[in-house]
């Protein structure tokens, strides 16, 4: 029962502060999070993906 209330508390306090941070500010963190994101390709297939797509360009 109590991790239910600890995990209970911690959603409030993640709405909470959700809630008290400006629009404009969540829409700029997120697109800094998208941006630091890696390329589909290297989180799907890793550093084989990346290699793959080297060794296709360089035939062209």
């Amino acid at each position: 029962m109590e991790k239910t209330e600890d995990y209970i508390k911690f959603m409030t306090g993640k709405v909470v502060d959700y809630m008290e941070t400006p629009q404009e500010q969540r829409k700029e963190n997120r697109k800094k999070a998208k941006a630091a994101k890696e390329p589909w390709l290297t989180r799907w297939f890793g550093l084989g993906g990346f290699a793959l797509a080297q060794w296709i360009k360089s035939r062209d």
